[in-house]
């Protein structure tokens, strides 16, 4: 610690979602297995996309990289607190915070974008079926995921760049599992306002505009859906896009009620407890939720498996 008018902090204090020592190796246990459950399924989910030809579709392109992205959300949150409970030490150093916020913030923002992108392949896919393949062609593709990137490069890159004007007064205690960003401000005793204003700002334009589209897309999707005359035409149509919404119910839902319990003027262990829903239960149900409501899913899944059984 240097002297001074104000101290500048050389480490946090990760206080994590209980101090009792008795729950620690239950914890332990329990993310550890939610960890490694998230890992296998989503990259089964990467694996199954990569090895059957069939798979090889816009909505399938964009579900592997969603898997991707949220192997890497899982891993920046919870592998941290695995080792803290590991060994017996809640501290994580400035730079080490600061990475953690900025991969954090990359990829919450990817899932986000993800979702919209998808929402929109549905679109195209169940209004204008005999466009699909002109419009969601491989440039569109590539160029979506491209962009998504671009913007969640930026977006953390400007925040971590903002957030090294923020100064503390002592090393502060946080009471959450990882470094979340709108948490460490309210600890801060420098002036936030400038952070302040590009969080909500920017998450704003990042929460609205993609709920927006998301929106609009499934009321066109209803709208056209509903027209479509038979029973059966129906339900197949619903069913391309049934597990989308499902996952983009569990996403914004869970966020919202991570953004309610961080709203509050003084940090609690509440929002630590919902961002476990956030960042390592959403993850986790994602590959069960494509891979049971898919049929291309479990057939791909099945041929992964024969592959790996014949290959032995």
């Amino acid at each position: 610690m240097e002297a001074g008018n104000q101290t500048v902090v050389l480490k946090f204090i990760l206080l994590g979602l209980s101090e009792d020592m008795d729950l620690q190796p239950l914890l332990f246990g329990l993310f550890l297995s939610m960890f490694l459950v998230t890992m296998l399924g989503n990259l089964l989910i990467i694996l199954a996309i990569n090895y059957d030809s069939h798979l090889h579709t816009p909505m399938y392109f964009f579900l592997s990289n969603l898997s991707l992205t949220d192997i890497g959300f899982t891993s920046t949150t919870v592998l941290k607190m695995l080792v803290n409970i590991q060994t017996q030490s809640n501290t994580i150093t400035y730079e080490g915070c600061l990475t953690q916020m900025c991969f954090f913030m990359i990829f919450a923002g990817l899932d986000n974008l993800l979702l919209t992108v998808m929402a929109y392949d549905r679109f195209v896919a169940i209004c204008h079926p005999l466009r699909y393949t002109v419009i969601m062609n491989p440039r569109l593709c590539g160029f979506l995921l491209l962009l998504s990137w671009f913007i969640c490069l930026t977006y953390s890159l400007l925040q971590s760049l903002m957030f090294l004007r923020v100064s503390f007064c002592k090393e502060i205690e946080i009471p959450h599992f990882f470094c979340e960003h709108t948490q460490i401000l309210k600890l801060a005793c420098s002036d936030t306002l400038a952070n302040d204003i590009l969080l909500y700002f920017v998450t704003g334009l990042l929460g609205i505009i993609p709920l927006t589209v998301i929106l609009f897309s499934y009321y066109r999707i209803i709208s056209c859906i509903m027209d479509i005359s038979s029973v059966a035409g129906k339900y197949k149509a619903f069913s391309t896009c049934g597990s989308h919404l499902l996952v983009v119910s569990l996403f914004y839902g869970v966020g919202l009620g991570v953004y309610l319990t961080s709203g509050t003027t003084h940090p609690s262990r509440n929002g630590s407890i919902a961002s476990v829903m956030y960042t390592v239960v959403t993850p986790m149900l994602n590959p069960f939720i494509y891979s049971l409501r898919n049929r291309d899913m479990k057939r791909a899944l099945r041929r992964l498996f024969r592959r790996g059984v014949y290959s032995q």
